[in-house]
């Protein structure tokens, strides 16, 4: 069984003032928050994803982005556990809220298969990831477009035989889905949303009932 290890290191850049602090700790906050992407997981996949952030004087996070990381889906999820924080950051009198935060986070796998893994079977998960992404956003605009009445029954065939090569059957969905419901009790909507929502736009009806539920 796979183990999830996250170091997190917090970088303040551009002052030596009294800085930020998450309540409670953020490494604290991103060990139990934190939602392992399904694809990363499956292959492995390890790394440090830099996000760079502002803070304003309520403890809330109004911009942030990935500023360095591996092109996939552990960007996404560092960068959604920053927005996580928003609001609950305790802030300095008179904090300079132009300061860019940065928080390098360190995603770790321990146990399982994962420590047969190399560099160069990881390299080479990461290139497939991003090489399969024009081809994952042509299935999903494909049943956008179905939803709307706006498609070409003839191509269906060849979607579904897309979306087999690629991987993404029930078990893969089950997992996106598993995601999502795990972020719903996390208080986070937008996240959950997007996952069920991918799920449906895989043209599959796996996550109609949570769409109609929490997403309308």
């Amino acid at each position: 069984m796979k183990k999830i290890l996250v170091v997190f290191l917090f970088l303040a850049g551009l002052s030596s003032k009294a800085q930020p602090v998450l309540k409670g700790g953020l490494g604290t906050f991103i060990q139990k928050n934190i939602v392992y992407p399904a694809f990363s997981l499956q292959n492995c996949i390890q790394g440090k994803i830099n996000i760079s952030f502002k803070v304003n004087l309520a403890g809330e996070v109004y911009t942030s982005k990935v500023s360095s990381g591996l092109g996939i889906d552990l960007d996404q999820e560092a960068l959604r556990l920053i927005r996580l924080s928003s609001g609950q950051w305790q802030v300095p009198a008179q904090y300079d809220t132009t300061y860019v935060l940065i928080a390098p986070v360190n995603f770790t796998l321990s146990g399982g298969d994962c420590s047969l893994i190399n560099a160069t079977q990881k390299n080479k998960a990461i290139a497939a990831y991003k090489a399969n992404e024009g081809l994952t956003d042509v299935i999903t605009n494909f049943y956008r477009n179905k939803a709307q009445g706006n498609y070409n029954e003839a191509d269906e065939g060849r979607i579904v035989a897309l979306r087999q090569e690629l991987g993404y059957d029930d078990a893969y969905l089950e997992k996106i889905i598993a995601q999502g419901q795990r972020k719903l009790k996390q208080k986070d909507k937008q996240g959950a949303c997007e996952d069920f929502l991918f799920v449906k736009y895989m043209g599959s009806a796996l996550a109609d009932e949570l769409l109609e539920k929490y997403c309308k």
